[in-house]
Formats: C-alpha cells, structure tokens, sequence
C-alpha cells in the first residue's frame, strides 16, 4: 500500500484564503495575569486584535463616567460581554487632552444604551495620529468609532 495523499491545491488554497478571513476579524485576546503571586492584585489586563493583526494591551475598568474624565490621552473601547464571556466591543474613541465633557457623557450614555459595561482603556498611543489609527484598526464597523 502507498501512504500518498491527493492534494487539492485549490482547495487547499481557499482554506487558507478563509482562515485569514476568519483571523482579520476584531477580537479579544485575552491575557494571562499575575494573579495570586506574592499576595499583590493582579493588575486586570486584556488585548485586542486589530484587522491589521496589531495587538493592543489594555485596561479593563468598570464603565464609570468619572473615570472617563480622568482618563487622559488614550483609546477607550467599551465592551460588553455575552453569557460565554466573550467580549464586544460597541463603541471606540480617540481621547485627547481638550475631550469635552459633553461628548465624553453623550459617548459614554451611547455605549451604555448598546449594554456595555466594561472600559477598556489602550495608553501606549503617543500622538493623537496613532490613537486615530488604532481607532480606524479596531473599528470594524463604521459606527463603532467615535472622535
């Protein structure tokens, strides 16, 4: 008996055409802690994946609007989760400086009314044009990011 396998190159090629379709999609990646060493809290960590295939670290918080003013400059992804715990993101926004409140408390009545309850809050974008651009990455959909 021959041990050959037939290979089916197209088949094989739309394979890996559709896996990287499935991998291009926004997610979260969620990240291992330290929890439980040398009795410190763990600080509560999570990444997520861009369309690009960037990977962002986060912070994940309550969604409290006073935390929301004291943010500074970074990307805040509101987040709610399903029963299995997997996590979406309904609302993405480039915080700067000069955020006005008005539209911090619009944003933030916004992703509650789309059942968010979690802000994950990405601070290692420098200027304000990178925070636009791991907006645009995350965003998947047009009407999840907001300035």
């Amino acid at each position: 008996m021959a041990n050959k396998r037939a290979l089916s190159w197209s088949v094989a090629l739309r394979d890996l055409k559709d896996d990287r379709s499935r991998r291009a999609d926004v997610r979260e990646e969620r990240l291992r802690t330290m929890a439980g060493l040398r009795g410190s809290a763990a600080p509560s960590l999570s990444a997520w994946r861009g369309r690009s295939g960037r990977r962002y670290v986060v912070g994940v918080h309550d969604l409290v609007e006073a935390e929301l003013a004291e943010i500074g400059e970074a990307v805040v992804i509101a987040v709610r989760r399903d029963e299995a715990g997997i996590a979406e993101a309904v609302a993405i926004a480039a915080v700067g400086r000069g955020a006005r409140e008005r539209l911090q408390r619009n944003w933030l009545a916004r992703a509650r009314q789309s059942g968010a309850t979690e802000m994950h809050v990405h601070r290692l974008a420098e200027s304000e044009e990178a925070r636009r651009a791991v907006v645009t990455d995350l965003a998947a959909d047009a009407d999840l990011s907001a300035a």
